[in-house]
């Protein structure tokens, strides 16, 4: 059996779940609305205010589908309660962040500002000059928006300059030696 497939989902108190034919989930809470389709093949039930989520047989397929399922009704759940967060850092001489409306402005050592515009859902915030907070419901969202930002200017080995995650850690080489 699944250990992540196998476990309820917990809703928690001005949280609604609807499940509608062909296994599409409604969620409802506080912070907004979030729909997706499921694997038609896997049985959803709402069980008082638990939902569970059985798979039809043992076939590799369903049974990689059964862990699934389960994780993105919990992320939908937890994403309408407290929402997703990523934290990014820029780091380097004159790169910065700063916003204008619902733009993302960077300077990163190009010689043009590099323009990005909040997706819908999606939310970024500028704390100081070189970090960035993405912000939404939606989990897939905030890490592909977070990780676009990201790919502006990845961080390099030999100085750290670029764009990373808070949590990452960049792995460091030795620059080159003059001569004797």
């Amino acid at each position: 059996m699944s250990r992540i497939g196998r476990m309820p989902i917990a809703v928690p108190a001005g949280v609604t779940v609807e499940i509608a034919e062909n296994n599409k989930v409604t969620v409802k809470g506080p912070k907004g609305t979030l729909e997706r389709v499921l694997p038609a093949e896997m049985a959803i039930a709402k069980d008082g205010d638990t939902i569970v989520v059985t798979r039809p047989n043992d076939l590799k397929k369903m049974k990689s589908l059964h862990g699934l399922t389960r994780t993105l009704i919990n992320n939908m759940v937890v994403g309408v309660t407290e929402g997703y967060e990523k934290k990014l850092e820029v780091n380097g001489v004159g790169y910065r962040a700063a916003k204008q409306g619902k733009k993302l402005v960077l300077n990163l050592g190009y010689s043009h500002p590099v323009e990005m515009e909040d997706p819908e859902g999606i939310e970024t915030v500028v704390d100081g000059q070189n970090i960035i907070l993405v912000k939404g419901i939606d989990k897939e969202k905030v890490g592909q928006f977070a990780a676009e930002i990201r790919d502006k200017r990845r961080p390099e080995p030999y100085k750290g300059k670029g764009i990373k995650y808070a949590d990452e850690t960049i792995r460091r080489k030795v620059g080159k030696t003059g001569k004797k």
